[in-house]
């Protein structure tokens, strides 16, 4: 693995947890909206955010 810096590290941190609440807040958009078409938008956004979360903790690997 690279040593990666503390500032790297924190901006890692803040993003991965930008991800986080955005899973969590469209997932409940999603189990919330009643139009097909809104709730499969959010869904597939949610899953979106977390697959972005999964890959910048590759970068902790």
């Amino acid at each position: 693995m690279t040593n990666i810096s503390e500032l790297d590290l924190q901006n890692l941190r803040h993003l991965m947890g930008g991800f986080d609440t955005t899973h969590c807040k469209l997932q409940e958009y999603a189990k919330e909206a009643t139009d097909t078409k809104v709730k499969q938008f959010f869904e597939k956004s949610a899953q979106s955010a977390m697959e972005n979360k999964q890959q910048l903790m590759k970068f902790l690997q």
